[in-house]
């Protein structure tokens, strides 16, 4: 048996393609991250050096907004960092940029509540869950910089156990072979 939908029941379905833009795509994230601070806003560039195109929302927004505007905003930013990319431009996010932007903890004695954001690479499941729990559990909002490889997801040893997302632990600055 056929149902048939008269035209006027039927509901417009539109598909539209765009230019991509980092830029754009990036800027609204960070504008949502700020205008949602309980939400994890996640912007994945699907390579590194996709940031390339976004620079000057990064300069001047995610890693200055805080100190010129005192805008808090907690935006997650993934970048592939490593040779899984497809060619050496695609392979680097540019670490060193990140590093540059972000404030110091020790030579300032700066809390991490002051610093203006953060830059990282969670090397094992458990890890990447705890930083990204702890990223929504802190009481203050601070941008997040993931630079890991994809590799990660299907190397072996950075699975983890069960017991290792557990409330009782917590994501390690630094983890020893």
């Amino acid at each position: 048996m056929t149902t048939v939908i008269p035209n006027s029941q039927i509901e417009r379905f539109q598909v539209c393609n765009s230019h991509l833009s980092e830029y754009a795509v990036l800027g609204f994230e960070y504008g949502y991250a700020q205008t949602h601070p309980n939400t994890l806003t996640i912007w994945e560039a699907q390579f590194g050096d996709f940031a390339n195109g976004a620079q000057i929302i990064i300069d001047t927004m995610i890693a200055a907004g805080e100190a010129k505007w005192n805008v808090k905003q907690g935006l997650v930013m993934l970048l592939p960092h490593g040779y899984d990319g497809q060619g050496p431009e695609h392979s680097s996010c540019r670490i060193e940029r990140f590093l540059q932007l972000s404030d110091e903890l020790d030579s300032q004695g700066k809390k991490p509540e002051q610093i203006n954001m953060q830059v990282v690479n969670a090397t094992t499941a458990a890890n990447y869950f705890h930083l990204l729990r702890r990223q929504m559990r802190r009481t203050y909002r601070k941008p997040l910089v993931v630079a890991a490889p994809k590799k990660l997801l299907k190397y072996a040893r950075a699975n983890s156990d069960f017991e290792e997302f557990s409330e009782s632990k917590q994501f390690e600055e630094v983890i020893v072979d």
